[in-house]
């Protein structure tokens, strides 16, 4: 079991290093710490067959795995965060999401990805190369950023194993047993999602495949002033009317989802004090628009005010990213089941 720790006795650069050694141990990630004179965290982690294990500890924290993260090379590869203590916001796949004790949620490694930790956050974390999720869940895309909770279907159960699995690990689980145990997990992983999302009005694979396959070319080329339907159709060779089809489900168009992602994400720096110094225009037009008053228009349309009231709004309320719960124990996810 491999051992990272960063508090303050690391000095100035300890965000820096805590970097460098979390890409190289799990993924490329950037660690924004809200209060930085406070960092602390401990990551302990260990392979499990084919799987990467680890255990996350951190105080309050925004974590972002985003262009340059995305830039460097790595193994295809998927991540599901299991929440064990405090609160977690997650935003993946256009979807934004609150985690509690117990809930769980699917990465795709090659997508963006930002989470936001409340103050003393434990989270289980399974890295797991894209080949050995498919073969026991086909189209995995489908179900990224989409949160299981804790008290629906077997998501408890896999909570639970995947606790039980990490302290035999630390107990010095036997190599001969942990490629059979990670195939046990990732089948009831499997199990989780199906009957969490399988209801009859659910697209066929194929199809809700490429509905995923969009929306991950359209996150990752969100800032793309020239990101339209039509380019998306070129770029992924499909006609513009087999592009609206797959995206029929989604209650939005293309062009809907683009400009809704483009004015979240808009509204996400401008609301974060670290982005003060930045005008609304320079925001805009980092995430896509060409355009300052179309952007003000759209902008208030959604959000029912204009981009500099809701920046006074959001800094005057400090900017509480989510809900701030007291933390609950560890022994509550092992208890969820029989709950």
């Amino acid at each position: 079991m491999n051992q990272l720790h960063s508090d303050d006795r690391l000095g100035p650069s300890r965000v820096a290093a805590w970097n460098r050694s979390f890409a190289a141990r799990i993924a490329a990630m950037d660690f924004s710490c809200v209060r930085a004179e406070r960092f602390a965290a401990t990551l302990s982690d260990s392979d499990l067959g084919p799987l990467r294990i680890a255990r996350l500890m951190s105080t309050q924290t925004i974590v972002e795995r985003g262009a340059v993260q995305l830039a460097a090379r790595s193994e295809p590869a998927y991540l599901i965060l299991i929440q064990l203590m405090g609160v977690s916001e997650v935003g993946h796949y256009g979807h934004v999401v609150t985690l509690a004790p117990g809930d769980m949620i699917l990465c795709d490694a090659a997508a963006p990805l930002r989470l936001t930790f409340d103050d003393a956050v434990e989270t289980l974390l399974l890295r797991i190369p894209a080949a050995t999720l498919k073969a026991h869940l086909p189209s995995p895309e489908c179900f990224c950023g989409r949160a299981l909770r804790a008290s629906e279907g077997v998501t408890a159960t896999v909570a639970t194993m995947a606790v039980s699995l990490f302290d035999h690990l630390e107990a010095g689980l036997s190599l001969h047993y942990q490629e059979r145990v990670a195939r046990h997990l990732l089948d009831v992983i499997a199990t989780a999602y199906a009957l969490a999302f399988h209801t009859p009005e659910l697209h066929s694979s194929i199809v809700s495949g490429r509905c995923a396959t969009v929306k991950l070319y359209i996150e990752q080329h969100l800032r793309d002033p020239d990101l339209s339907p039509c380019s998306i159709a070129a770029r992924l060779k499909l006609s513009p009317r087999y592009l609206r089809m797959v995206f029929a489900g989604e209650n939005e168009t293309v062009s809907a989802y683009i400009l809704r992602r483009r004015l979240e994400q808009c509204a996400r720096q401008i609301a974060d004090p670290a982005w003060r110094g930045h005008s609304m225009t320079e925001i805009a037009f980092g995430w896509g628009f060409n355009s300052a008053p179309h952007f003000t228009r759209t902008f208030r349309d959604r959000f029912a005010m204009p981009p500099r009231d809701y920046r006074r709004l959001k800094l005057e309320e400090g900017a509480v990213p989510f809900r701030r719960p007291l933390p609950v124990d560890r022994e509550r996810v092992r208890d969820a089941q029989a709950a």
